[in-house]
């Protein structure tokens, strides 16, 4: 089975159980400072990657770190079954698509918008209105700068993509005078 197919199981069930108590942002956030935690430390990857380390000693690491962090109760709960299941490792793919799960059963769509230069709040919030009246969705965004690119943006939102680069639009003039 695919990690992929394995992380989409895990983030689904775990939105069932947290989605109910509205607390699923705030657990969230916890997996991913965990999955920060882990990644950050190659004693900790060591220690929950190797097989030659036993069940009770790694359950005896995370109990330990579970009670140092605080975490919610649903979120220790979710890291214990990681751990039971040997999926602790795949934290950061379980992450991303739990993220997606939350999203869509919210009614949320995330957007990446690439540009070439940093943008102004005003058209950030233009932006924001346009594609919520496109979607029909609330609208989370994730801004990077790419300096290849002359000018215009491109956004992202799940497969599809509105390329409106400068690089884009003279293809498509190029295209048009070449008759194509």
């Amino acid at each position: 089975m695919s990690s992929q197919t394995v992380a989409r199981r895990y983030a689904s069930a775990l939105a069932d159980v947290v989605l109910s108590g509205k607390e699923a942002r705030d657990i969230q956030a916890e997996l991913i400072e965990w999955e920060s935690m882990i990644r950050s430390s190659d004693l900790l990857q060591e220690v929950f990657r190797n097989p030659t380390i036993g069940y009770d000693q790694k359950r005896a690491v995370l109990e330990e770190m579970i009670g140092r962090t605080k975490v919610r109760p649903a979120t220790g709960n979710f890291l214990r079954i990681l751990l039971k299941n040997q999926r602790l490792t795949e934290l950061g793919e379980i992450n991303r698509k739990f993220a997606q799960v939350v999203d869509e059963r919210s009614g949320v769509v995330a957007a990446e918008v690439t540009t070439a230069r940093p943008v102004s709040d005003e058209i950030k919030q233009a932006l924001h209105q346009r594609l919520v009246a496109m979607t029909g969705k609330q609208v989370r965004f994730s801004f990077a700068t790419d300096e290849t690119m002359l000018g215009g943006m491109i956004t992202r939102i799940g497969s599809t993509v509105y390329d409106g680069s400068v690089r884009s639009q003279l293809r498509q003039v190029e295209a048009m005078l070449a008759g194509k």
